[in-house]
């Protein structure tokens, strides 16, 4: 059935499809409209979960690592500065193993104060050991929920994952969504089943105690194991999930037209479709430009970006966040990936901050530039701000 939708609204009937039984959620724009569509689909009895009302983020963490602990499929929402007050406890429910999904409408993190979209937030918590999911569009976003949940609670893998939307431009963007029958879904995904519960009455058990530095370095090492299997997992449910409803994602990376490819530009979220678009427009003009969608930066696809040395001579990784460091955090980590003494060349394009709109006529002198660079066997500067006023008039 299609239902003309909002990516937030695609998020809560994601929600409502996996049979969530725990919600607990703080309101913050633009995640808001998640936590009341939820509220509304339990307070009507359409949805049978157990919403629970707090008085914070942090405290939202806190309490579907709990309702995890005793079996309970569990969900919440943020955005922004509500995922910055998490932090402590992102770091908790990764290192516990709870299989928590969190859409996150992602937004700049503030001061001074905006309410905007751009990845700084959920870029902040990359190192947090959540799984990382960006969405195209408002028919991924409802369908990575689900698939999120199956990846998440696999026994081998049970590892929170974030759903990632671009704040407003698609939290707020309604699009048309193929609604799966709640059969479908129940025939996909089973219930959450863990190896070990809290079961006070039959087999209690301690979960969750001091670590002492004998084991510590050992527990890491499982968890850096968990995201790294989930690879696989990822591409397996992802199959399954293409066989049942029609629709494929590509995986961990999609290429877009890069079999053939001088440049290839690397891009995450709501972006994509107008990238991919350019890419179409240069294509009839006889530009050989290709797209790479990262759809999951955890765990990170470098297995997959590796094949960039061998299939363009230029690469360019877009950024819609700045790690005060040297460029911005897909970049950073997608050129180590891809270093070799005989590796491509990269660059780095910073844009799209705090709302500022990627255009197609931002993402077409962006592959110009790769195009141009490419006939030089080199690039001119590792980092390019787009688009920045005062600043350089070739992005004009």
């Amino acid at each position: 059935m299609i239902e003309i939708i909002t990516s937030n609204y695609a998020a809560a009937y994601a929600a409502k499809l996996s049979r969530v039984e725990v919600i607990a959620a703080y309101p913050i724009t633009p995640q808001t409209s998640i936590s009341e569509k939820l509220a509304e689909l339990v307070d009507t009895g359409e949805m049978d979960a157990k919403y629970i009302k707090v008085e914070s983020e942090h405290s939202a963490m806190a309490a579907v690592i709990g309702a995890s602990y005793v079996g309970a499929r569990t969900f919440t929402a943020t955005s922004s500065q509500g995922l910055a007050l998490m932090h402590e406890n992102l770091i908790w429910a990764a290192g516990v193993n709870r299989p928590i999904v969190m859409p996150v409408a992602a937004r700049a993190l503030s001061g001074p104060w905006t309410i905007w979209s751009d990845h700084s937030d959920v870029i902040s918590e990359r190192d947090a050991g959540w799984m990382q999911f960006f969405c195209e569009n408002n028919q991924e976003t409802l369908d990575m929920t689900i698939m999120a949940y199956k990846i998440a609670e696999d026994r081998e893998i049970m590892t929170p994952a974030m759903v990632i939307e671009d704040g407003f431009i698609l939290s707020h963007t309604v699009e048309a969504v193929d609604m799966p029958s709640q059969e479908e879904v129940d025939d996909f995904l089973p219930p959450f089943d863990p190896e070990f519960k809290i079961d006070f009455k039959s087999e209690p058990r301690r979960y969750a105690g001091v670590l002492a530095p004998d084991w510590w370095q050992e527990h890491r090492y499982r968890r850096m194991l968990d995201m790294e299997h989930s690879k696989e997992k990822i591409v397996e449910v992802e199959r399954d999930f293409e066989r049942r409803f029609g629709r494929s994602y590509g995986g961990l990376v999609e290429f877009y037209r890069c079999d053939d490819a001088d440049v290839a530009l690397v891009i995450a979220g709501a972006p994509t479709g107008t990238a991919k678009d350019v890419v179409d427009e240069m294509r009839d003009r006889g530009k050989k430009v290709g797209l790479v969608k990262l759809r999951s930066f955890r765990p990170f696809p470098g297995e997959e970006l590796v094949k960039l040395n061998d299939m363009v001579s230029m690469v360019g990784v877009f950024d819609k966040s700045y790690t005060m460091g040297q460029g911005g955090a897909f970049f950073q980590e997608i050129r180590n990936a891809l270093y070799s003494p005989d590796g491509v060349p990269i660059k780095n394009y910073i844009g799209g901050l705090g709302g500022r709109d990627v255009t197609k006529k931002n993402i077409e002198l962006i592959f110009e530039d790769l195009l141009s660079l490419s006939k030089k066997g080199k690039v001119d500067r590792i980092i390019d701000w787009v688009a920045l006023k005062g600043g350089p008039r070739r992005w004009e």
